[in-house]
């Protein structure tokens, strides 16, 4: 949070009724949070100028569009480098089937979230893509079996 951003209890509201319904109409949004439309308006406009809400967006069927299997990839890297990570990580946008990319501490360097339909799917991914890209030292890979929990934003 900027110095001088504030939030009370109905930016919260505001922002919590459009992380649920983003469709939401104005009129039905300043009734939910207690406000005229033009009030609510203005906070929305705020909270989008200080960058609380940074986009809207249709939440997609994963599985229908990528596929049912997930697979989180650790990746190590032969060595850390400024240019090592700016070539692994721009190869690695490049790719639809990864859905997330994190640069980590500990033993691996990046923490993938690879969708895919199937086994082969992941096979090609890994042997014709992944393990292609220049420098990777490591790769080490984990199934996951059923999505206990999965937030599009944090709880207010």
């Amino acid at each position: 949070m900027n110095q001088g951003d504030t939030l009370d209890r109905i930016d919260l509201k505001i922002l919590r009724e459009l992380a649920l319904d983003a469709r939401l109409s104005w009129r039905d949004l300043a009734e939910r949070v207690g406000l005229s439309l033009t009030p609510t308006l203005r906070r929305v406009r705020r909270l989008e100028e200080q960058r609380y809400i940074l986009g809207y967006a249709a939440q997609l069927d994963e599985r229908r569009l990528a596929g049912a299997m997930s697979v989180f990839v650790s990746v190590t890297l032969e060595k850390q480098s400024e240019a090592a990570f700016e070539q692994f990580e721009s190869a690695i946008a490049a790719e639809p089937a990864v859905m997330s990319c994190f640069l980590m501490t500990g033993e691996a360097d990046y923490n993938l979230r690879v969708v895919v339909p199937d086994l082969d799917a992941y096979h090609r991914f890994l042997t014709h893509t992944l393990a292609r890209i220049p420098g990777v030292a490591h790769i080490n890979s984990s199934f996951a079996l059923k999505t206990v929990l999965l937030r599009q934003a944090p709880q207010l």
